[in-house]
């Protein structure tokens, strides 16, 4: 045997899977997905998907409507948008994208994939308060949320004008950029200065790439919920009915909080406030404050987002746990000052669908935990969905201000409180 047979022996097939590798990653691929695995993915919750952008855009072109938020979308009890909408055939199902730490820049970012999907049509944000503290997001969380594919997109489609510009610089303080392309464009964006050709030629490469692997590994790891959303449907009334679903909400609520006097679910008490824990945390938010934050900026980020989308959106306020609010000792004056602020930010540039159940944490059975809406809380929420999702898609204008993206706004307090009376949602029906 000669020694090139040996060498191609040896190296060919190394050769061959290189090649093979680049033609798969470098040559534009399209995929479609079935109608069980745009459900399924809707209601995983993954990583993977909130990442991607493929899934989301057939979603969205169909009947899905995404609902942004954060680890308040995984507490599936019975009354759980996802089940309300399947069980009585809804013109609509939640496309559920968020976890624990999906703040507004995580959100911001995943947006930037669907924005063509998403024009003219709606879409459903809970703002958790939680999200607003002093640091604001979270750099550790911020990484399992973080897309290279679409902060490249967002990139290619940057303009020299505030908004982008503080997209770049906070994207830029989070650790999980790291040197290439992407780095070099925010730098770039956030310093004012043009994308060179060069500059645009990486960042489209990188976008194929990036897109054929979306599409290969998109559906990868998605959590398959759909037998335990059937299995919550059967305990819901054959016909939709307030009244009927109240008992439901209060019998499950009665059995899935008898082991404690706050109002928890028996399982996140046993598992997360175990007597150690509980008693370390008596009195422990006297202190916090949610009026100060750098989120208030990133907030402005989405808004900004859908104002170009023009998309309709329905905002919603969940409360406190009132019984956990007195043993933390967290201020209820300081909560509802922080809801005052994001309000006026809301209504002040048009967006003026806005559902505050701030003041409903003492209401029995509201709330699954210590900070997130569970059973009549749940119900409550739908009672603003419904006929907000009835009624017909028109555009939308907003008058946004880059005053909101400021520091004097991010520590600005002493906001007053607004008339929510006359919401759209409500007037257009």
């Amino acid at each position: 045997m000669n020694n090139k047979r040996r060498l191609w022996q040896i190296f060919g097939p190394v050769l061959c899977a290189f090649i093979l590798l680049v033609a798969v990653f470098l040559f534009p691929w399209e995929r479609t997905f079935s109608k069980d695995t745009i459900y399924e993915a809707a209601n995983s919750q993954t990583n993977t998907v909130f990442k991607g952008v493929k899934l989301k855009q057939e979603a969205f072109k169909g009947e899905y409507v995404p609902f942004y938020g954060s680890s308040e979308l995984s507490r599936m009890d019975p009354l759980h948008p996802s089940i309300i909408a399947d069980k009585y055939n809804r013109n609509y199902r939640p496309f559920l994208l968020g976890g624990p730490g999906s703040q507004s820049l995580a959100q911001f970012i995943g947006m930037q994939g669907t924005s063509k999907e998403l024009k003219n049509k709606k879409a459903v944000v809970i703002i958790s308060p939680q999200w607003f503290t002093k640091q604001g997001q979270d750099p550790q969380a911020f990484d399992l949320y973080y897309s290279p594919l679409q902060t490249a997109m967002f990139l290619l489609k940057a303009k020299n004008s505030v908004a982008d510009r503080y997209a770049a610089k906070r994207i830029l303080d989070m650790p999980s950029v790291k040197s290439g392309v992407i780095k070099d464009g925010l730098k770039k964006v956030a310093n004012g200065e043009k994308l060179s050709g060069w500059d645009r030629f990486l960042l489209e490469n990188k976008v194929r790439v990036l897109t054929n692997e979306d599409n290969f590994f998109s559906t990868f790891q998605v959590r398959d919920r759909i037998e335990k959303i059937k299995k919550r449907e059967k305990l819901l009334p054959d016909d939709y009915s307030v009244k009927a679903l109240k008992k439901v909400a209060d019998e499950q609520a009665e059995i899935h909080t008898n082991s404690n006097n706050l109002g928890i679910d028996n399982t996140f008490y046993r598992n997360r406030l175990p007597k150690k824990v509980l008693k370390k945390l008596k009195g422990s938010q006297k202190n916090f404050d949610y009026t100060k934050s750098p989120e208030y900026a990133d907030f402005e980020l989405m808004l900004t987002q859908f104002a170009k989308q023009h998309t309709n959106v329905l905002f919603v306020i969940p409360p406190i746990n009132a019984k956990w609010m007195k043993y933390t000792g967290l201020s209820s004056k300081m909560y509802q000052e922080s809801v005052a602020k994001m309000e006026r930010q809301l209504t002040s540039q048009g967006f003026e669908n806005i559902l505050d159940l701030s003041k409903d944490g003492a209401q029995k059975y509201f709330m699954q935990d210590t900070i997130h809406l569970g059973w009549n809380g749940w119900l409550a929420m739908d009672q603003a969905v419904r006929p907000f999702m009835e009624l017909p898609n028109r555009p939308y204008n907003y008058d946004l201000d880059n005053y909101y993206f400021s520091k004097k706004w991010q520590n600005k307090t002493g906001v007053k409180s607004i008339n929510l009376a006359n919401k759209n949602y409500l007037k257009d029906k």
